[in-house]
């Protein structure tokens, strides 16, 4: 598992590209992540890569293609000082896990992370470092792959309950 650094005010034009938008594939557009921005992504990611920034992570257009890419190229969580609100939505709702850690300056590619999610913590090379605990409705949806397949998985119970 490798870390993914990234700094401040990563925008999803930076995530994706515009012109990659006609495709509505994940793994399609996990192709181009990072594309002008940050070449070797696509090329080097692998499955169960941590993606680890600063403040305001997906600011910028409020495209469902930027969290579909990290999920197409094997991302499963970003962790992130703070994310821009449609970013986080759209990530809950294709399943990449967004993690607010007020931290992340403390964390280098170089580091290995083991998270302790419901516990509010993670460790980054075997040193504890505080997240916001992930609450396990949020846990569940992230699970099942998305809002929509947890909403199939319930089968109509109510969704408020879960």
């Amino acid at each position: 598992m490798r870390v993914w650094k990234f700094g401040d005010n990563i925008d999803t034009d930076a995530i994706i590209p515009g012109r990659f938008l006609t495709i509505n594939d994940p793994k399609g557009l996990a192709e181009h992540a990072f594309e002008g921005f940050r070449d070797d992504f696509a090329r080097q990611v692998q499955e169960g890569d941590m993606i680890v920034a600063g403040r305001n992570f997906g600011c910028g257009s409020s495209r469902e293609h930027a969290p579909m890419a990290l999920t197409g190229s094997g991302i499963r969580i970003v962790i992130a000082e703070s994310f821009a609100r449609i970013f986080y939505r759209n990530s809950v709702n294709v399943g990449l896990l967004p993690v607010i850690c007020p931290s992340t300056d403390k964390i280098t590619e170089q580091d290995q992370i083991v998270s302790h999610l419901s516990e509010g913590y993670i460790e980054v090379s075997g040193k504890r470092v505080d997240i916001e605990p992930v609450p396990g409705f949020l846990q569940r949806i992230i699970d099942a792959g998305g809002l929509v397949e947890y909403a199939k998985q319930i089968k109509g119970e109510d969704l408020c309950m879960k």
